[in-house]
């Protein structure tokens, strides 16, 4: 096969002057028409029309030292060779107009010449196969000699060892997927495909996640992970400071957040920085955000988009530059609608969005817990505890059932593993251990008391029209309405048998109109 060299006239490296002298000289685009190992048939040379001349004398002088390689010359020329569009544009239409013939020529594209968007933009083209070759890379030679042509490389982006390179990144990718999961061999598939989303959300952008799922179902953990996976990408110096806004009231909860100044208020004796601050070039993890007040709502919101806020007492603004990740287990766009919380933060923080599904919704994520559950426990406590075979059988059946609650979700999980674990004799769970267990968590889910519920909800008309039948199953969807964050969240709950044979499902609307039928809304049963 013939051999074909596309390449950028370097306006300086190949430049040696018009004098003999040049020939003392190293240039890249003459050496490599020099190399006793590279037999040029045909070299493509494109330069700027500025450069014509020097074009023309690269010609002559590649014939002079190598007769049987033929140089053809191109004008490529764009307005602004700095200009990344116009290079790539101008390189992009020769690769289109030239007529490559693969199966009789093998092409090599020169990446040592031309400007650094030249190199880039040859480098893409190659990469991308609209010039079907492979990279040459030619380096002068250590010490300068009269003559010398210095050395060459060649890198083919179809070798194995590119092949082997992308491996490598895919395999970098999945451990950073499996350390999100906390190494957990989750089997839920639309579980995963969230995760594998987090993960190239978490290392490509510092804009606010929010996540969104019941208590319990690992938000905090999860947000965590986010910021140790970030740490080792570099991509943070700062910690990791966590807050639940439950547990934040009135002045204390901008003081904790934005930190205040001695004197600020009664018993303020002493300057505090704040949470904001102390997460600095880190990420502070906002758990239960929709339990802040509108006051803090709007500080945060100023703090976020323009990373400074105002300390209780102070009349100088401080800065911290932070990622937020928020959590809650509310439905915020109707707290936006009821007043309590604000809508301009809403959009700020709803970019990227993650709800984790609770544990009944992820049953067969259950036996991959048990065992993380089990192996954490002995870390911690120093020795191994496992089930018997009829005790894991038994406790699998339950915990996987439809009837299978989870109110507290893996949090709960994690709880009845820590119970069955300390009465375990001798590091083995019996069945006689499992069946206490299963009989305390089905005593725990039995339908929580609604007791006045529907004398609240109802008028006394209506209940006296009601089958006992019809009291007991609305008392037990009403049950369920209230330890759920969302309509979705409950109507799946509900209905999670029968919506499997269904092709079309709509849980939020099949529990909104029984609801209707006794005229009653979410907002109602979800406010009392």
């Amino acid at each position: 096969m013939k051999t074909v060299v596309i390449g950028f006239l370097g306006s300086t490296l190949d430049d040696g002057g018009k004098t003999s002298g040049r020939w003392e000289k190293w240039r890249p685009s003459v050496s490599i028409c020099q190399q006793e190992d590279l037999v040029v048939d045909r070299f493509e040379l494109l330069h700027a029309r500025p450069h014509m001349n020097l074009a023309k004398q690269l010609r002559d002088d590649i014939a002079s030292v190598s007769p049987e390689t033929k140089v053809q010359l191109h004008s490529c020329d764009p307005r602004d060779a700095w200009d990344f569009q116009e290079v790539y544009g101008c390189l992009h239409d020769f690769a289109r107009g030239y007529s490559f013939d693969v199966e009789r020529e093998r092409y090599l594209v020169h990446i040592t010449t031309g400007t650094h968007v030249a190199q880039i933009c040859m480098y893409l083209l190659t990469e991308a196969r609209y010039f079907p070759a492979s990279l040459l890379q030619t380096s002068p030679p250590h010490k300068q000699r009269s003559g010398a042509s210095g050395s060459y490389s060649l890198i083919d982006l179809d070798l194995s060892r590119y092949n082997q390179i992308a491996s490598r990144f895919a395999r970098e990718k999945q451990e950073s997927t499996e350390f999100l999961k906390s190494g957990i061999k989750t089997r839920s598939d639309t579980f995963n495909r969230m995760i594998d989303r987090i993960e190239r959300v978490a290392v490509r952008s510092r804009a606010p996640l929010l996540l969104n799922g019941p208590t319990g179902a690992g938000k905090s953990l999860l947000a965590r992970r986010i910021y140790e996976l970030k740490k080792t990408r570099h991509q943070l110096a700062g910690e990791f400071v966590e807050v639940n806004c439950a547990t934040l009231r009135g002045d204390g909860a901008i003081s904790t957040l934005f930190g205040h100044v001695k004197g600020a208020f009664t018993g303020a004796q002493n300057e505090r920085a704040g949470l904001l601050r102390k997460a600095d070039g880190g990420v502070i993890f906002l758990d239960e955000i929709g339990e802040l007040g509108l006051d803090e709502q709007a500080m945060l919101l100023k703090a976020i988009e323009e990373k400074q806020f105002l300390p209780m007492g102070a009349d100088k603004e401080t800065t911290s530059d932070f990622q937020l990740i928020a959590g809650t287990n509310r439905d915020l766009e109707q707290q936006v609608r009821v007043g309590k919380f604000r809508e301009d933060l809403l959009a700020r923080i709803n970019l990227w969005v993650f709800g984790l599904p609770a544990l009944r919704e992820r049953r067969e994520d259950i036996e991959p817990n048990i065992d993380y559950e089990l192996d954490r426990h002995a870390q911690q406590q120093g020795h191994i505890v496992r089930f018997n075979a009829e005790a894991r059988r038994a406790y699998l059946e339950f915990a996987t059932a439809p009837t299978a609650a989870w109110n507290g979700n893996f949090r709960e999980l994690s709880a009845s593993m820590a119970r069955m674990a300390t009465f375990a004799e001798g590091g083995r769970i019996t069945l006689d251990v499992t069946r206490e267990e299963i009989e305390r968590l089905r005593a725990t889910w039995q339908p929580r008391a609604t007791e006045g519920a529907l004398q609240t909800l109802l008028p006394r008309s209506a209940l006296t029209t009601l089958d006992e039948f019809d009291r007991l199953q609305l008392e037990a969807v009403i049950s369920v309405c209230r330890s759920c964050a969302s309509l979705a969240e409950a109507g799946r709950r509900l209905f999670g048998v029968s919506r499997q044979k269904r092709s079309v499902t709509n849980d939020s609307d099949r529990l909104k109109k029984y609801l209707q039928r006794f005229g009653l809304d979410w907002t109602a049963i979800k406010q009392g």
